[in-house]
């Protein structure tokens, strides 16, 4: 299963600083499954205003960092390369453990349903082995230049 560097991320992802939120992928089957990391530290620009005193990764951004993984494997299957998912729908989203700095949260994420225009994915993250939030996904597939 290849592992892929923040710099080869980068060639997958038009995310950059600060919404670039996964720095490492450490497992991709390059078919359905992806698993990324987020080392989360007390730099990041959120935690200003998220809560001052009592640091806390947003939920929202844990998706973010969720749909990116899932870009990332869409990217890598053949006939979806230079293809951006738009967010269509988030359902089932919880939110189990508070993230904080120092956290390193590990990103799963699973295709469950892929069409040509659409793709479902299940995804969670995790601290220590503990799920810290899950959802489902679905978003739809445009070419990266329709954004524009």
């Amino acid at each position: 299963m290849p592992t892929l560097s923040i710099d080869e991320i980068m060639k997958l992802l038009p995310h950059r600083y600060p919404m670039l939120l996964i720095d490492r992928i450490i497992e991709c089957d390059d078919q359905k499954r992806i698993v990324a990391i987020k080392n989360v530290t007390v730099n990041e620009p959120f935690f200003q205003g998220h809560f001052p005193g009592v640091p806390v990764m947003p939920g929202v951004l844990q998706i973010e960092a969720m749909a990116q993984a899932g870009g990332v494997l869409l990217n890598r299957l053949a006939n979806m390369a230079g293809k951006i998912p738009y967010f269509m729908a988030i359902d089932k989203a919880k939110f189990r453990k508070v993230v904080k700095p120092g956290d390193q949260l590990r990103i799963e994420v699973e295709i469950t349903n892929l069409r040509s225009k659409t793709v479902k994915l299940e995804a969670k993250t995790l601290v220590d082995g503990a799920v810290a939030s899950e959802a489902e996904l679905l978003c739809m597939i445009t070419d990266q230049s329709a954004g524009a």
